[in-house]
């Protein structure tokens, strides 16, 4: 058994994975650094994190191998990194290996100096050589030696990384054009899959955000291709094996272009952006399949990714006892047992096969596994077999009940127990406007929950955000995500529950952003703070897997600003906007959130006061509807002191006892005040004509 590493006493759980590898491991620190000066020897550093398959491969491979640890030990000085703790490091090095090698991913394997600044990037490698691909039995002495014999050449190639990834270019002096916007949405479509959903081939990720896109668009233009290429993405996911139909939840992403075959791990953010998209989804077109989806991805994580504390974990493996897959996948002979006579209509409806129907090229597959997935609707699967949809749909659901109670039996995947400031934001906001949409008080009080639990245990002594929670220890310097993508969580909180508590709260979060991490001299967001162990300051405009933190931060400070009737935020958001114009203007699909705040700033707008103590009629018919171009406030006598300290302008507006008044404004010019309901709602429903 080797003894532990420096990394046992840490509290990532992918740290802890590697604590008693053979691999002599630092964590990513001075310590490390110091000791690579005294030895003389270049980094090794292997970035990922807990659920990341490949990481795990690796892992095996490489580093729980005695001969193999000996050379990672002999010649470099190994640092281990959690992407997730430390998005700032990973980001850092992922720039480095995108500009060398044109491709990244996870595992990431970077060689850097002794200051921490990279010589060589690249991301998996094999024990030993495979195909075209070198192994790291082979790449350990080769890099080695070009330290030791090339120098000049190594500390030359870090320079210039150092030097070319810092460059800053400096904001345009014109916000992008709302023009854009439609060549986003133009851009999107010709991307879109129209036989399967999504976007793109093979493999195929959610994207949720360009969903939104979509579906915006459609609510602007009566555009009814932007609606089918949102729908089709969405039913292809709800319909796939990238869908846990049995736990609810979506998994990261498909291996193949028809969403059946997933890769198994399941992300937080990821149920937060697709819940926020299936949402919209129902609210746009009322389509029962993405209430019951969004419903099913909400339950799941409140069940199984929610900390005691009301704060939510970071994911769940794709792996359980060491297989990829195998707490999710089914036999046919599982399936007969589990079912009995019901297992005829789940085999029919889920394409069971005898010989399984998932097959992994890259790992070792369960036996004649299944993924359960549908390739035919509810409604084509009903008519088929002569029965309604209601009926089919509940007995699937039965027969969904007693799978899942079997599954539960199952050694589980592991759960990455961390606390993420950014990845929690977003799972707050769609828990809220969920709640808001379905009239669902219970998603609504575990979004309260949570964001209570973080404003009060992920800020240090002197009131700055942290990143991390675990254990009861907070810890690291908050990026822009956290930042932004929590202001956005307390403003669908305040549009869900109406105190302006959260409206405060997100005002207070960005200007904590804006000081920490604003750039004077060429304007937009750095992603983190300046540092001295990480080798550049990057700025990040494009969106991921989860939308970009600038473009977050641009957003929720316009809405902020429409909210609050604050100008300065508004002016915040098109400044940031212009630092990521030229980057926009290049390719504009591959920049959805932005395009979400240039709409939130330049498209014709509503807002909606709700001046008096009755207000429930109003709500509960504005929450029936998709309308994202409208902001609602309520002003009543209990929060009207504390409405105004946040929004001025509603000092103004009077309440009268037992009337309620409505207050409509439009392109920034207001209708005189009403206690007609339906008048109001009309407008409203009717959007903001063009200005």
């Amino acid at each position: 058994m080797p003894r532990a590493n420096r990394l046992v006493n840490e509290q990532s759980p992918y740290l802890l994975q590697h604590a008693a590898n053979p691999v002599d491991w630092y964590p990513w620190g001075e310590e490390a650094f110091a000791a690579a000066r005294e030895a003389d020897k270049p980094l090794f550093v292997s970035i990922g994190y807990a659920t990341c398959h490949w990481c795990h491969v690796m892992a095996r491979e490489s580093f729980e191998d005695e001969e193999t640890a000996a050379m990672i030990n002999e010649w470099f000085v190994p640092v281990k990194v959690d992407r997730e703790e430390r998005p700032d490091v990973d980001g850092a090095f992922m720039a480095a290996c995108l500009a060398s090698t044109g491709s990244g991913g996870w595992p990431l394997t970077v060689f850097a100096d002794a200051e921490g600044t990279p010589f060589f990037a690249g991301t998996y490698f094999p024990k030993e050589t495979r195909g075209n691909r070198i192994g790291m039995r082979e790449l350990l002495p080769r890099v080695a030696a070009f330290w030791r014999e090339n120098r000049k050449e190594a500390l030359a190639t870090s320079a210039r990384f150092k030097e070319a990834l810092s460059r800053v270019r400096a904001a345009s002096d014109e916000t992008p054009d709302v023009a854009l916007i439609e060549r986003g949405v133009r851009e999107t479509l010709d991307e879109s899959d129209p036989d399967h959903g999504g976007f793109g081939d093979a493999p195929k990720f959610p994207q949720p955000h360009r969903i939104d896109l979509l579906l915006r668009r459609r609510r602007r233009a009566e555009d009814r291709d932007a609606l089918d290429a949102a729908t089709r993405a969405l039913d292809g996911m709800i319909l796939g094996g990238i869908h846990d139909r049995l736990g609810g939840g979506f998994h990261r992403y498909s291996t193949d272009a028809e969403w059946r075959l997933p890769h198994f791990e399941k992300m937080l953010y990821d149920q937060a952006t697709i819940s926020l998209a299936l949402v919209d989804a129902w609210r746009a077109t009322g389509a029962e399949r993405y209430r019951r989806a969004a419903e099913r991805t909400l339950d799941y994580v409140l069940r199984d990714l929610r900390d005691p504390t009301g704060a939510f974990h970071s994911a769940e493996d794709a792996d359980s006892e060491g297989v990829e897959g195998k707490f999710y996948v089914w036999s046919a002979d599982e399936i007969d047992e589990a079912l009995g006579e019901d297992a005829p209509l789940a085999r029919e409806a889920y394409d069971v096969k005898p010989e399984g129907n998932f097959f992994d090229p890259h790992g070792a597959a369960p036996p004649k596994a299944n993924v359960l997935f549908q390739t035919e609707s509810d409604e084509a699967l009903a008519k088929k077999r002569g029965v309604s949809v209601e009926e089919l749909r509940a007995k699937l659901d039965a027969i969904d009940a007693r799978l899942f109670d079997r599954r539960e039996t199952r050694v589980r995947p592991l759960r990455d127990e961390k606390i993420l400031l950014d990845w929690n934001g977003l799972m707050i906001a769609a828990l809220a406007r969920a709640g808001r949409a379905f009239s669902e008080t219970r998603y609504v009080n575990a979004a309260s929950e949570a964001a209570e639990f973080l404003l009060a245990e992920l800020r240090d002594d002197r009131g700055e955000y942290l990143r991390r929670y675990k254990d009861g220890v907070a810890k690291f310097d908050a990026t822009l995500d956290d930042y932004a993508f929590f202001a956005f969580g307390l403003l669908e909180l305040y549009e869900a529950t109406f105190d302006p508590a959260w409206l405060a709260r997100s005002a207070e979060t960005l200007d904590k952003a804006e000081e920490r991490l604003w750039d004077e001299e060429n304007g937009g967001f750095f992603f983190s703070i300046e540092r001295k162990d990480v080798f550049f300051r990057r700025k990040e405009h494009h969106d991921g897997a989860t939308p970009s933190g600038a473009s977050m931060a641009a957003y929720a400070s316009a809405r902020l600003g429409r909210l609050t009737g604050d100008a300065r935020r508004g002016e915040l958001a098109e400044k940031t906007l212009r630092a990521a114009g030229e980057e926009i203007e290049r390719a504009p699909s591959q920049f959805a959130a932005a395009l979400a705040a240039l709409a939130e700033l330049r498209e014709p707008a509503s807002e909606l006061a709700i001046v008096g103590e009755d207000a429930e009629e109003a709500l509960d018919r504005l929450r029936v509807g998709y309308y994202p171009e409208n902001a609602t406030l309520w002003k009543n006598a209990e929060n009207a002191e504390e409405l105004a300290a946040i929004a001025p302008f509603t000092k103004e507006m009077s309440l009268v006892e037992g009337e309620t008044r409505y207050y409509y404004c439009e392109n920034n010019a207001c209708a005189a005040p009403t206690t007609d309901l339906d008048k109001t709602l009309a407008k409203t429903r009717r959007g903001p004509r063009s200005s």
